[in-house]
Parts: structure tokens; C-alpha cells; sequence
């Protein structure tokens, strides 16, 4: 069951289980999930070493407390993909960005700053920037203090569709897959089970 305002978020976890996997980036989960996909098995439940999602989850790498957190998907053209912490669609300069996270951090920045990873939501901004804009932008990042921005758009969103003007570089928790024009993003709330 997803979040809710002022209740208690995560457990002490249990032995780590056998069939469990331990992951030091939210890119190998991704990995470790789009597998279990491909063969059509369960999710497994991961343990999360480092990354985004971690750091959002308070981690320390003793794999000591369990959450249940959500999962986006998102078809980037068509084609379905998984990701744990982030999807970041953008132009080289970063002037030009759809960024969804179903965690609050993307590497330094505190990109979602009210983003819960189990609140059966993800969080998207929808950004389109001036140089000067990006320059000022950028130096507020770290404190998640960039939001509210007359550039930015932002939304917490259970399923969302956007269509972009071209296609742009995609990035899916911190690993470039290609690029994209069309993304349907959707929340599939408690799927996972991470120890952190």
C-alpha cells in the first residue's frame, strides 16, 4: 500500500534473501528488473548499495531497512523500459529537459525535492530554458530550491503522455539508452521491495 501523509515509511528488514539482489548503482536494478522481465519471473528484491533511490531512502549499505517503493515504465517509442529513480529526456545543454523521478535526488541536485518513492506517483518537470535561465537554474539545484520556475513545469503524475518537437537523448537511472520523441510514463505503486 503506498504512502500516506504522516504515517511511519520502512522496516527493519530481515535477512537478506537468497534470491535477493545487491546493486552498488540504481542502473544495475534497472537491469536486474528489465531482466526478470525479459523472463518473465518476479521482481526480486533488490539491495541498494549506492545511488539515487538509495540516498532518497536514507541509505547507509547495511542493507539493514526494508521499503516497498514504486516503479516507473516508461515507451520511449514504443519500446517499454523500467527505471527505479529517474528518466531524464534533454538536449546537450540541458535547455530543453523532461526529467521524471520517483526518487528526490538525481545525482547532486535535489531535483524532486517533494518526490516520495512510494507515494504512487512519479514526479515530472517539463523544462524549457533560456542560457541564463539554466545558469541560475543549475545553482539552485542542490537545494531544491529551483521550483516553483516560470520555465519549468511540474506535475506529480500517475500515467502521463508527451509528445516532443524532435527527439532528444535518453536517459534512464543515469544510462544513456538512445534517443526518444514520444514517452508514456506510468507509476506502478508498491512493485518493488528495496533494502537499503
Amino acid at each position: 500500500m503506498t504512502i500516506s501523509k504522516g504515517s511511519a515509511y520502512g522496516e527493519p528488514g530481515s535477512a537478506f534473501p537468497e534470491d535477493g539482489v545487491r546493486c552498488d548503482t540504481d542502473g544495475e536494478a534497472r537491469r536486474a528488473l528489465e531482466a526478470a522481465r525479459r523472463h518473465g519471473r518476479p521482481f526480486p528484491v533488490l539491495g541498494l548499495a549506492g545511488g539515487d533511490l538509495a540516498r532518497t531512502l536514507g541509505g547507509s549499505g547495511a542493507m539493514d531497512v526494508a521499503f516497498p517503493v514504486d516503479l516507473g515504465q516508461v515507451l520511449v517509442d514504443g519500446r517499454l523500459h523500467l527505471f527505479v529513480a529517474s528518466c531524464v529526456v534533454r538536449n546537450r545543454w540541458w535547455t530543453r529537459t523532461l526529467a521524471v523521478g520517483n526518487a528526490q535526488w538525481l545525482g547532486e541536485w535535489n531535483a524532486w525535492p517533494r518526490g516520495h518513492p512510494n507515494d504512487g506517483r512519479l514526479d515530472l518537470l517539463d523544462a524549457r530554458l533560456a542560457a541564463g535561465d539554466l545558469r541560475k537554474v543549475r545553482a539552485r539545484l542542490r537545494t531544491g530550491s529551483h521550483l516553483p520556475h516560470p520555465g519549468i513545469g511540474e506535475r506529480r503524475v500517475r500515467a502521463e503522455t508527451v509528445e516532443l518537437e524532435r527527439p532528444l537523448g535518453v536517459w534512464l537511472d543515469g544510462e544513456r539508452i538512445g534517443d526518444g520523441r514520444t514517452f508514456a510514463f506510468r507509476c506502478l505503486p508498491d512493485a518493488l521491495r528495496i533494502l537499503v
